[in-house]
């Protein structure tokens, strides 16, 4: 029997709630559209008298609906009936609200001593010039000054009844002595608003990738708070230990709580993210694949979102916290993450705050770790336990200025020597066999042949690059490359690896049987920071199973065989300038950040060019 035998069935057996409730839930089922056309066809309409269900003289009289004379009762039925499900099928249609219960810790609680908030105006910022804006500051009834505080540091201002949730939190011992700071964006203002707007700084401070806003937070903020007073007097200090401090925010300011920890991981450890802007507006949609590659840093991260968060031209919210979540658990985070059917609101984030709060700052003062990433290619490489070492004074490592002084080994004991713009070749008893002269050399490599490599300073930013033959012979085989900083050879000395620092781009050269170049071509792509235009790559070197390590902006990034980064392993100081494998072994790194040098030992073996070529395994296409 179909819909309209059913329906017929029950109008001429009387039955006309059961009429009624079949059209409902076909038309929330199927659509209005099927419905009437079956309902509104069937010659039992004219018997159902829907009228009884209003006011007989509203449709009997000439006043429904302005008719001039009244309308049959067959015809009231089919326009009461179309009426009746198209109301059903919007109110059905209709989301249902956003609501979630309340934390207790979200509620004043009686008993518990309450915080006070302090309110306070920033212009003075040399990091973000021009800027005002307001910062609350909560200070705890347990605070003493003999005992620097945590830290807590809020976007946007004060969110999810921060204080209330402190006050109870920190009574009931669930989280440490914590003062609050909540900073609103920075705004430049306008000479007349009633003439022109402000500048809205809070996509540039938040949304931008980069250290700007973590350096914006602990060197101009936080020392501005210090510099004020609770209301009773005590004199407000924060503790400078980054496990005693967390950062949170909502949307842009949660990626900009992530980036402040990401950039500053001695600075803040711990991480609150609702409704994550983890999309493409300045570079929030990196995260995902940083997190991957990137050795990890010891952060824990808490995730909130909704399956009904924005899907817009920057990207899908939702799925672009899903991808932090899944990209931070691969790589061996501690994260936590509550997922909902919310919008892009903070109604989930008010009512999960608690929970985060509680979570993040478990176990404290334990330390927040860094875990071990399921990243194959990172693991292969590190040794457990082992990290960055200050090294000694650079008489003590093998990194020397590249432009003069610098001595290159060749084989059988022989010796290149970058002095001033000469290369001297020695042989293995120390006399000078050939003169290059003329000739400001930046990088210069030396294959088991014999044949060297130089880059040298050309005209503008071009850099040229050289065949160096044992005899002293110079060829020049390129002059075409922008800014070059480093060269280096594949293991099995058949290819040279070239780098530019003024693109993001790792050229790769064929080597001939006579020592020239050819099939040049861009074949390392290189990450960029937000902060600038280019990878900044300014060294080189390669390991024994053709793993290429590029020293740039970013740390140390490291490509496979077919040029693609894996893997990057932070530094501790500056920008590399200069990388090298050192060691009786070759399998320490050394490297140099501004004046200062470290060194780490790697589960790898570097390359000794001088040394006999070495074939590696077939890289993974």
């Amino acid at each position: 029997m179909n819909i309209r035998q059913r329906w017929n069935e029950s109008c001429r057996k009387g039955q006309f709630l059961n009429a009624f409730l079949i059209s409902l839930v076909f038309a929330c089922c199927i659509g209005p559209l099927t419905v009437l056309a079956q309902v509104m066809s069937s010659p039992q309409l004219d018997k159902l008298v829907l009228p009884t269900l209003i006011p007989r003289v509203l449709l009997r009289k000439r006043v429904f609906f302005l008719a001039k004379r009244p309308v049959p009762l067959p015809v009231m039925n089919r326009i009461f009936l179309v009426a009746l499900i198209g109301w059903s099928t919007v109110a059905l249609a209709q989301p249902a609200p956003e609501t979630y219960p309340d934390d207790p810790a979200s509620i004043e609680q009686p008993g518990v001593p309450k915080g006070e908030v302090l309110k306070f105006t920033f212009e003075q910022s040399k990091i973000f010039p021009g800027t005002w804006r307001e910062y609350w500051v909560y200070v705890p009834a347990q605070y003493r000054p003999e005992k620097p505080a945590c830290v807590y540091v809020n976007q946007d201002g004060i969110q999810w009844k921060a204080p209330t949730v402190f006050d109870n939190l920190i009574h009931q011992g669930q989280m440490p002595v914590t003062i609050g700071v909540f900073v609103t964006p920075g705004r430049v203002r306008a000479a007349n608003a009633d003439k022109a707007l402000d500048r809205y700084n809070r996509s540039v401070e938040y949304d931008g990738l980069g250290d700007a806003y973590a350096r914006f937070i602990l060197e101009e903020i936080l020392p501005a708070v210090e510099t004020h007073k609770a209301s009773d007097g005590r004199a407000i200090r924060l503790s400078k230990n980054g496990n005693d401090r967390a950062i949170g925010g909502s949307s842009s300011g949660a990626v900009c709580a992530f980036t402040a920890a990401w950039e500053r991981p001695d600075a803040f450890s711990r991480v609150f993210s609702a409704i994550g802007t983890y999309v493409g507006l300045r570079g929030g949609d990196r995260y995902s694949t940083l997190v991957r590659k990137t050795e990890p840093k010891p952060i824990r991260v808490f995730l909130q979102d909704g399956t009904n968060d924005l899907d817009i031209y920057a990207g899908d919210w939702w799925k672009a916290n899903e991808a932090m979540e899944r990209a931070l658990t691969f790589a061996g985070y501690e994260v936590e993450h509550v997922w909902s059917e919310g919008g892009h609101n903070g109604k989930h984030g008010t009512a999960v705050f608690p929970q985060a709060m509680r979570w993040l700052w478990k176990d404290w003062p334990q330390p927040v770790t860094a875990g071990k990433s399921r990243n194959q290619f990172l693991s292969d490489m590190l040794l457990p336990g082992e990290g960055w070492q200050a090294a000694g004074p650079a008489a003590e490592t093998p990194l020397k200025e590249k432009k003069s002084g610098r001595d290159v080994p060749g084989p059988g004991g022989t010796r290149y020597a970058l002095i001033n713009s000469q290369v001297r070749i020695y042989d293995a008893s120390g006399t000078e066999k050939a003169v290059v002269r003329g000739i400001t050399g930046t990088d210069l490599v030396v294959a088991h042949n014999g044949n060297g490599y130089l880059l040298a300073d050309g005209p503008g930013q071009r850099s040229r690059l050289y065949l160096i033959r044992a005899t002293g012979e110079r060829i020049q085989v390129d002059d075409r490359l922008n800014g070059a900083a480093g060269i280096a050879l594949t293991p099995d000395q058949t290819q040279l690896y070239a780098l530019e620092s003024g693109t993001h781009w790792v050229w790769i050269y064929q080597i001939s049987p006579d020592g020239t170049l050819s099939s040049k071509q861009r074949y390392g792509w290189l990450h960029v920071p937000d902060t600038a235009e280019d990878a900044g790559a300014a060294a080189i070197a390669c390991d024994r199973d053709g793993r290429v390590y590029v020293a740039t902006r970013l740390g140390i990034q490291v490509l496979d065989q077919l040029g693609r980064v894996n893997a990057i392993l932070p530094v501790p100081g500056e920008q590399t300038t200069q990388l090298t494998f050192g060691g009786a072994d070759s399998k320490t790194v050394m490297i140099r950040c501004g004046d200062k040098h470290y060194r780490r030992t790697l589960n790898v073996q570097g390359v000794k060019p001088y040394e006999a070529p070495i074939k590696p395994a077939t890289p993974r296409l």
